[in-house]
């Protein structure tokens, strides 16, 4: 009888933006959806760790922490801006009890999401407003594994020619993860899954063991993989590739999924948006584009329209319980699912000691349109361990890669549907030729500045940042989905106009030190950069 694993992998993303002072409040719908992130996902995330530490559940999940969401959460400014908006959420939420008192179902909503803000308060400062160090705390006891990633949210695919752009992005992001967490990784988890023939090279080269492959990548490989998916597999350099379940993400996130059930929260329906301007000042300055701060009264089945019109809309009305309910019913079914296709793999697989199957969930995607998302996980974690399937670490299952098939996977991602291509579309193409002359002018400027120190080299290390925040994919997704696109547009403008004032200023030998010193210290991250990252390797 094979031994039956699930490798249960958490992905996370997130832009780095960061505004202070007078731009802070320019720009606070852009970061309320980082601290949205932080009170629906990663401070659940890390109570549930504590609930399975504290019940001794053998319990393994693989986390995929991002360089720039682990500089967001270790910034201490970041810090001090969550607790001042909780601080707001909190006095908005005392407000709206006065306004909703004689609304009965309504003022049970009200006291739920003022419950909320003050438990996230007081779990942030419990945690010593360190998640990040937390979650490292989880990882030395067993309950975690961390990949590395990419510095930045870059498809890799799109620099298919450009191998010093590749191995930069590859060795920042390997140096952050030690930076953050101490050692060196064993995984590396490629942004939006984005493959092709030859970044297997680069991974081995820098001491990687594993990485993840969408479903149709793995299964379209040259060489048919005899186990599936139900196995891993071996490049020829003997780096291990996971093919993930191709069909977890429509269970979970599709039309039909569990997070579009009627019952759960609706995450489009925050009451600032049907309140006067006047009463909502705290937020949202008058003349200014309203955004979502937590305060969501109703569940999925509410007219949408008839809620952003009304703020004493009785109708569907959120009722937790029957939120809770149901998401033991998803869980179970979840689990359901993936048990009957791991027997199914071990009926037609007889001489295979042990099927596995890899799960990946974007949680921060996830959690921005499915309020009790980290709930349904811990279910999911808490059902498998009930029906007898190990949780299991990736890395302890690619330990003997000598054992494992050789393939050469097929290009693919996990974004559009399936090969990246809403990253390059009508609304968002316009992008890839600056960014892609930046990164040839990046090299070449890498390759004319061997040795420099001083002002030069403070120079050419703040190019290398402004080009990697150019190279995330996250902005065209943005300006793709309609999620603040201008805001998305002007920020990566922006990074290329910086990264042109640096090929500018080298090439006319003078430079505005008081424009570079600004310019550091608006962007606190990657501090120990060094531009040589992008020389032309051998």
């Amino acid at each position: 009888m094979a031994q039956k694993k699930l490798l249960l992998i958490l992905n996370t993303n997130q832009e780095y933006i960061k505004h202070t002072g007078e731009e802070a409040a320019l720009y606070a719908g852009e970061q309320s959806y980082l601290f949205e992130s932080i009170s629906n996902v990663y401070i659940p995330l890390v109570l549930m760790l504590e609930k399975f530490e504290a019940e001794k559940l053998p319990v393994k999940i693989a986390l995929v922490l991002t360089p720039v969401l682990c500089t967001l959460l270790e910034d201490s400014e970041i810090q001090t801006q969550y607790i001042e908006w909780l601080d707001k959420k909190i006095e908005f939420g005392k407000k709206e009890l006065e306004r909703v008192k004689s609304y009965e179902k309504l003022l049970e909503a009200v006291k739920s999401c003022l419950e909320k803000a003050e438990g996230d308060k007081a779990n942030f400062e419990r945690l010593g407003r360190r998640l990040v160090k937390k979650i490292a705390e989880f990882r030395k006891k067993g309950f975690v594994e961390i990949l590395a990633t990419c510095a930045t949210d870059i498809f890799l695919p799109f620099y298919n020619d450009m191998n010093e752009v590749m191995a930069a992005q590859v060795e920042a992001g390997i140096f952050a993860y030690r930076s953050f967490f101490g050692e060196v990784p064993d995984g590396f988890w490629l942004p939006e899954l984005g493959y092709y023939d030859g970044v297997e090279k680069v991974l081995r080269a820098y001491g990687m063991n594993y990485t993840v492959l969408d479903a149709h990548s793995f299964l379209f490989s040259e060489i048919e993989p005899k186990k599936g998916i139900f196995s891993p597999a071996r490049f020829t350099n003997a780096l291990v590739a996971f093919g993930r379940d191709g069909f977890s993400d429509g269970e979970i996130m599709g039309e039909e999924g569990y997070s579009e059930n009627s019952v759960y929260r609706s995450e489009n329906c925050d009451v600032i948006f049907s309140l006067p301007s006047d009463e909502i000042e705290s937020f949202v300055k008058k003349g200014t584009a309203r955004y979502s701060i937590g305060y969501k009264y109703w569940s999925k089945g509410v007219d949408s329209g008839s809620a952003a019109t009304n703020p004493f809309e009785t109708e569907n009305v959120y009722s937790a319980q029957a939120a809770r309910e149901q998401v033991l019913k998803d869980a179970e079914d979840f689990v359901s699912k993936k048990t009957e296709k791991l027997a199914q793999a071990e009926k037609l697989l007889p001489d295979s000691d042990e099927v596995s199957l890899v799960v990946s969930v974007n949680v921060t995607r996830l959690g921005e349109k499915w309020f009790e998302s980290v709930d349904w996980i811990e279910q999911v974690c808490r059902k498998f361990t009930e029906a007898g399937v190990e949780l299991e670490f990736p890395k302890n299952i690619a330990k003997n890669p000598f054992e494992l098939q050789r393939i050469q996977p097929y290009y693919g991602s996990s974004s559009g549907v399936g090969y990246g291509e809403d990253l390059l579309s009508s609304k968002n193409s316009w992008m890839m030729k600056f960014v892609r002359k930046a990164s040839e002018r990046m090299v070449d400027l890498a390759d004319r500045f061997p040795a420099d120190t001083g002002l030069k080299a403070r120079l050419l290390n703040l190019g290398a940042k402004e080009l990697m925040f150019a190279q995330s994919s996250g902005w065209a997704k943005m300006i793709q989905n309609g999620v603040f696109p201008e805001y998305a547009e002007m920020r990566f403008k922006q990074s290329i106009n910086d990264f042109t004032a640096v090929f500018d200023a080298l090439g006319s030998n003078t430079v505005s030190t008081e424009w570079l010193t600004n310019l550091e210290e608006k962007h606190q991250i990657f501090p120990w950069i060094n531009y040589r990252i992008f020389s032309k390797k051998i």
